[in-house]
């Protein structure tokens, strides 16, 4: 497991390789931001906060890439679409 510091918070963070790319994901106390293979339907499922940004092959790159699709628990706790995956995470903390 990996550590991605931001604002002063140590968020868990872990990358899987798969035969053809990795999954990405950084866990916040309240919601995950995840790469592109995550499905936010199953987030949604069984009400998990998730915000997914795609076309990323680090964690640097999460945080500057822009949300694309949201959980309606993220949602919730105002986590949008278009926003930056460091600024969905700020509202997952």
């Amino acid at each position: 497991m990996d550590t991605v510091q931001l604002d002063g918070h140590d968020l868990d963070a872990v990358t899987l390789p798969t035969q053809n790319t990795k999954i990405l994901v950084i866990r916040a106390p309240h919601g995950l931001l995840g790469c592109g293979y995550i499905s936010v339907e199953t987030a949604a499922k069984v009400g998990d906060a998730l915000a997914i940004v795609s076309g990323v092959a680090s964690y640097d790159d999460m945080l500057a890439a822009a949300v694309k699709a949201v959980s309606p628990a993220a949602e919730a706790l105002g986590v949008q679409p278009g926003m930056t995956g460091r600024d969905a995470l700020r509202k997952l903390l």
